[in-house]
């Protein structure tokens, strides 16, 4: 073990510089031409295809796959870029496992699905990399589309736009475009700025303006907006973060932190040794931002990183095999514990009380014993919520921006889809789908007016 290791508290360097590099390469290395093949040759072309059937963007995965098998790679990227135009992205971090891949017949016969994500990944790379365009724009409309957020639903509904001849001007309050896919997911998911280098690609078919550093609520109006476009989109995530509801909480203490921001720290380092990490950390929640900042914690070299959820394996929202991710990485899960007492010591944290916790009725009950977990870093990874005063006006449902199926909100002229809105499931994949069907919508509106 390094001496770095065996510092107390927060620190930076607990590694050896070379093993930085090697903790956070790409996940899944991207197949070559000869294994894309043999794995494309598993796939059954089935007529039904489940696999489609449960893709949220209704990707055409056998065609796709039968394109790459005849050696047409450019024509299997054009098949998944004309459903999803993030298909490089979604192949990354898709959680395949519990979509098309769990649906794969071959998963069914023997356990072993076709590496759909893989292929999508290895068809898509090929066209990005070669800047193969598929789509051309329209004849230009006249109308003026406002996009606000620059994420997974922003971008894809700004690329749709584009395609059917509106301009379209995406805001975002942060300083580069990409939303969670450049901010919020694990950096050994997408190495290699691929999140910027799909936004490139996207909006290279024109039309598209992005102006950073606007945010709604601010320098940003609804009011505004319809005074200056014909329509807008919201694809603005959700900007806040819930509380541990625990005691000590509210005094901030050294080591406290959100996940969301650890995550978001790390994705725009340039120096991952310069980043500091507790030697004992602890995460609260479970979910993939919680399952994200663990192993990354223990990918900087925290020496123990343990998860603590308040339900059991069962009820967690991470993948069976994000747990297991997490496992072989070292993280220690626990299940049936909630949040109780922040410990600190001159304003630092050095450990956190847990209530042992069970259904009782179908309710969570705590039981009134505790346990303690000693540690310097505590991260909050526990859901996110709506900054309810940013979209003042619209109606919300639990919590969120209420829209219909065609993401249409309350107000006329405004549409939202992604994390914001009451239909949202927190999948890049879901967000695609809900941006790209808004602009088909407003499409539609537009032509109408």
């Amino acid at each position: 073990m390094s001496e770095g290791m065996l510092k107390d508290g927060i620190a930076p360097g607990r590694l050896h510089p070379a093993k930085y590099p090697e903790n956070f390469s790409d996940l899944h290395p991207p197949l070559d031409r000869h294994e894309a093949f043999v794995e494309a040759d598993r796939c059954y072309f089935c007529f039904d295809a489940p696999c489609m059937n449960v893709c949220p963007t209704s990707i055409d995965i056998p065609l796709f796959i039968r394109e790459i098998s005849t050696g047409n790679p450019l024509g299997a990227a054009e098949t998944i870029f004309e459903q999803n135009i993030l298909g490089g992205m979604c192949a990354r971090v898709c959680p395949t496992e519990q979509l098309c891949e769990e649906a794969c017949v071959r998963m069914e016969a023997e356990g072993k699905p076709v590496k759909i994500g893989q292929l999508q990944r290895y068809a898509t790379d090929i066209a990005m990399d070669e800047g193969k365009q598929f789509f051309t724009r329209a004849p230009l409309s006249g109308k003026k589309v406002a996009v606000v957020g620059a994420g997974p639903a922003g971008l894809a509904a700004a690329h749709r736009l584009s395609m059917r001849g509106h301009d379209v001007t995406i805001f975002d309050a942060r300083p580069k475009a990409g939303g969670l896919n450049e901010y919020g997911i694990a950096t050994y998911k997408t190495p290699d700025g691929f999140a910027q280098a799909e936004v490139e690609y996207v909006t290279a078919i024109g039309g598209i303006e992005i102006e950073l550093g606007h945010a709604l609520g601010q320098d940003l109006s609804l009011d505004q907006l319809a005074k200056d476009f014909d329509a807008t989109f919201l694809g603005i995530g959700l900007g806040g973060v819930n509380a541990l509801r625990a005691e000590g909480e509210s005094e901030a203490p050294a080591g406290l932190a959100d996940a969301v921001d650890f995550i978001a720290e790390l994705r725009q380092a340039h120096d991952l040794s310069s980043l500091p990490v507790g030697r004992r950390v602890v995460v609260i929640g479970g979910g993939m931002t919680a399952i994200d900042a663990a192993v990354q914690a223990k990918l900087l070299g925290a020496e123990e990183v343990t998860m603590c959820y308040r339900r059991g394996q069962e009820h967690m929202n991470a993948s069976t095999f994000e747990q297991d991710l997490a496992a072989s990485k070292g993280v220690t899960i626990r299940h049936w514990l909630q949040p109780k007492r922040v410990i600190t010591d001159n304003g630092k944290v050095t450990g956190i009380e847990l209530e042992y916790t069970k259904l009782q009725d179908g309710r969570l009950m705590g039981m009134g014993h505790t346990m303690t977990i000693p540690c310097d870093q505590v991260f909050k990874a526990i859901g996110q919520t709506l900054e309810a005063e940013t979209v003042a006006g619209l109606e919300l449902r639990a919590g969120r921006i209420a829209a219909d199926s065609e993401g249409r909100t309350s107000r006329a002229g405004v549409w939202a889809g992604g994390d914001c809105i009451d239909m949202g499931d927190d999948l890049t994949v879901t967000a695609v789908a809900q941006g790209r069907d808004a602009a088909e919508s407003i499409n539609r509106y537009l032509a109408a007016k």
